[in-house]
């Protein structure tokens, strides 16, 4: 018998054996003979019916399956053993199946994946386990792959190509046949899509679909890691086109329903790469001697309507996806860079947490809801440090994100110096009630003006950051709190201290 068709008959051998157990183990009460079980799983030729047959006795005398009467046989108790699971696969080449319910994972040696890629969803065979052995099988079929395409090195041929692929877990490169090269040279790296993978063959065949570039080339590295974890970089055309539509200008007759903060003195602090600005603060000195501090996040909800292409977009993204140049962004432009971004000197739509305090940080009143408001200034949290160190509004140019002197009016300076003195009283607050302090040391990284790293320097959370981190956990906890409070009550995610 050839090769190819002693691999042809395992193959059936396995379908047939994976057969007999789907039949038993779906009514475990009942009893079947061989024709029975033959007709369900669509034997009609003599030579699978005798393998049938056989597969049958040998898994009696296995004693994975029970024979109760003469040639009838039924599953034995509490031995299913086929499992749906995620296929883990570790630096070696071999895998565990992660199996929901199952308290150990099952090991799968390299030679038994048949075909299987990290993280797809398999039909996994479990063999009768041994004393003090752990669990271990074999994957029977791929259910579901986790994905289709890949990152990789072109390896060329006279009149064919491999694909190497980046991820040390794709344990296969990938063959290209002349027609679906796509353009891609010798050494180039590419995105190649995997089309096929008969029995029989060595390597499963690939179309490429993209030219990244030459490995080790900025552009090149940054669009092989959006690939390579399915970061969709570009907006599908009907969602760019769907997000164009509404009218993103501020109208008065929608200012008209919310609190209009628009004269109130607002700014934002950020990192000084900061790519969008979506909280800011605002300040306000009472009458009464207490201070009136806004927490304002941008108002999505009034751009992003449940139930539209949009919608599905943002969900399937589920967040913005921050890389060393640049930014993937949950929402199209239109919307996360302008729309929903609070710059300096444009008017926005927000949702806000009101707080009156006295000197002593304690709440006396509170208030949620819309608003709309205008941000007078954009601080990077080195600035702001400066004025907190120096209680002075001169921001020298080698603190300035700007890259130049400048003055900050006075009035900012105080509102400031408050916000950073009742930060550090609520933080005390918190620390004496025991909570948990995540201070840490950052690496950020200094780049040219082609994006390209030039050195690197360590980011530390200093007076301004934790005066953000205050006031921005003093409206997640009130929130909650506020919304727990609803009748009837309402699921909520927050973020508390």
């Amino acid at each position: 018998m050839s090769k190819r068709n002693k691999k042809s008959r395992n193959h059936r051998k396995n379908e047939i054996t994976k057969g007999i157990f789907t039949v038993l183990e779906k009514e475990p009460s009942k009893s079947f003979n061989y024709k029975q079980i033959a007709a369900k799983i669509g034997i009609s030729d003599a030579q699978d019916r005798n393998t049938l047959i056989k597969r049958l006795t040998q898994l009696k005398e296995k004693k994975r399956i029970q024979e109760v009467s003469r040639g009838s046989y039924q599953v034995l108790e509490n031995t299913k053993t086929y499992h749906k699971g995620t296929v883990d696969i570790t630096g070696r080449g071999n895998a565990y199946i992660i199996v929901e319910g199952m308290d150990d994972d099952v090991f799968v040696p390299f030679n038994k994946l048949n075909k299987a890629f990290h993280k797809d969803l398999v039909e996994v065979y479990i063999y009768p386990r041994k004393k003090s052995k752990k669990i271990e099988g074999e994957i029977v079929s791929i259910v579901e792959r986790n994905k289709k395409t890949f990152v990789g090195i072109v390896d060329m041929q006279k009149t064919f190509a491999f694909v190497r692929p980046s991820d040390f877990r794709m344990y296969t490169d990938i063959f290209i046949t002349k027609e679906n090269l796509n353009g891609a040279k010798d050494g180039e790296k590419v995105i190649v899509e995997l089309l096929d993978w008969p029995d029989g063959v060595d390597s499963p065949y690939g179309k490429i679909k993209e030219v990244l570039g030459i490995p080790g080339e900025h552009n090149t590295e940054i669009h092989s890691i959006l690939a390579e974890y399915g970061l969709p970089y570009e907006f599908p055309v009907e969602v760019q086109r769907f997000a164009d539509g509404p009218d993103t200008s501020i109208k008065e007759e929608e200012i008209s329903g919310r609190r209009d903060m628009r004269d109130v003195l607002t700014f934002t602090i950020d990192p000084k790469d900061a790519k969008d600005f979506d909280d800011a603060l605002s300040f306000t000195i009472l009458e009464n001697g207490n201070y009136e501090i806004g927490i304002h996040i941008a108002d999505v909800s009034h751009y992003l309507h449940v139930d539209t292409i949009l919608d599905d977009e943002a969900y399937d993204r589920a967040t913005s996806v921050y890389l060393v140049d640049r930014v993937v962004p949950m929402l199209p432009e239109v919307l996360s860079n302008n729309a929903c971004s609070l710059r300096p000197k444009e008017e926005k739509y927000t949702f806000s947490a009101i707080f009156e305090l006295d000197e002593n940080a304690v709440i006396k009143n509170q208030w949620f809801g819309r608003t709309a408001i205008n941000s007078d200034e954009r601080f990077a949290y080195e600035e702001a440090q400066h004025i907190i160190e120096t209680g002075k509004g001169y921001i020298p140019e080698n603190v300035s994100i700007r890259g130049r002197a400048y003055n900050v009016e006075d009035e900012i300076v105080e509102a400031t110096l408050t916000m950073d003195k009742l930060a550090k009283i609520m933080r005390k607050k918190r620390m004496n009630q025991g909570a948990i302090s995540f201070d840490k040391v950052e690496v950020r990284f200094n780049l040219n003006e082609n994006n390209e790293p030039i050195g690197v320097y360590f980011k530390e959370a200093k007076d301004a950051n934790k005066l953000i981190e205050e006031f921005m956990l003093l409206a997640n906890r009130k929130v909650a709190e506020f919304i727990g409070k609803q009748k009837p009550k309402k699921t909520f995610v927050y973020r508390d201290s």
